[in-house]
């Protein structure tokens, strides 16, 4: 009989989703890989490296070396920005945003090849349509400007504009990926790192916590909408609210909270081989 397919949804939810390494080092210490990846936002980040090949523990280490020296990192953040100062000037760009190829080149590992045709595993990347108001899913083609997209935040990264499209975060519209995965496999796996509610309750947020966290509370909806209409077999949840979407430099307590999951996740994909 053959080997039961699985299929890995990574969802949306900025440092948080740096949870999703440790359930990645999973199936390698298993020494499986999952069939295909479906992911948003900083799934999608993270899952292209993974599917070209890298490991999650040499994403671990790699994104640590990233993140310890935090003058080192903001400054490279400059680098990133989508306006020159030649252009902030002139009163045509942002000094905030973000170019998201830009930080795909800075922040990315080496050895990720530049189409999706030439990854090791395939991975579906989730966008959306700002003007047609529609998601669009990403799997063949130039790689960078696909999860450029996909990570394009409103406000902290600029849309990429590509095949005819102005394309915004892919967790505006699927934040947590699943569905793209029914039809291909015959078991999906969805880790959902959007958060929820907090207990920090009479704390007035800031203007830009606010924008933020409002986009937040809308793909929680969205993903209660759509575990309800079907739900895929797994679904991880790693506690990971409390830390902000942007707070990149907590990375050793987000994986430690994906690594409370792991031995949740080793269980699963057992489970779903031994019932052959």
């Amino acid at each position: 009989m053959s080997t039961p397919t699985i299929g890995l949804a990574l969802g949306s939810g900025g440092a948080r989703g740096l949870a999703h390494i440790p359930l990645l080092e999973v199936f390698d210490e298993l020494g499986l890989r999952p069939d295909i990846v479906a992911g948003a936002s900083i799934g999608a980040i993270i899952g292209a490296p993974y599917c070209a090949g890298i490991p999650g523990k040499d994403l671990r280490e790699y994104l640590l070396s990233q993140t310890r020296d935090r003058a080192r990192a903001m400054a490279r953040l400059v680098d990133a920005r989508a306006a020159s100062i030649f252009d902030i000037f002139k009163g045509e760009g942002n000094f905030f945003t973000l170019d998201g190829e830009k930080l795909l080149d800075i922040y990315w590992p080496d050895g990720i090849p530049e189409t999706f045709e030439e990854l090791q595993t395939p991975l579906l990347v989730a966008t959306t349509d700002f003007f047609r108001r529609e998601g669009v899913t990403f799997e063949t083609g130039p790689l960078r400007p696909a999860v450029a997209a996909s990570l394009a935040i409103p406000g902290v990264v600029k849309p990429v504009q590509y095949e005819g499209r102005t394309l915004i975060d892919g967790g505006i519209v699927n934040p947590l990926p699943f569905d793209l995965l029914f039809d291909k496999v015959d078991h999906v796996i969805a880790v959902d790192v959007a958060g929820g509610p907090t207990e920090d309750v009479e704390r007035m947020p800031s203007g830009f916590e606010l924008g933020i966290g409002t986009i937040q509370i809308m793909q929680e909806a969205i993903v209660r909408a759509k575990l309800a209409s079907r739900r895929p077999e797994v679904v991880l949840k790693p506690e990971v609210a409390h830390f902000f979407v942007l707070e990149f430099f907590s990375a050793e307590d987000v994986l430690a909270a994906g690594d409370a999951c792991k031995d949740a996740m080793k269980r699963h994909i057992e489970a779903i081989l031994d019932d052959v």
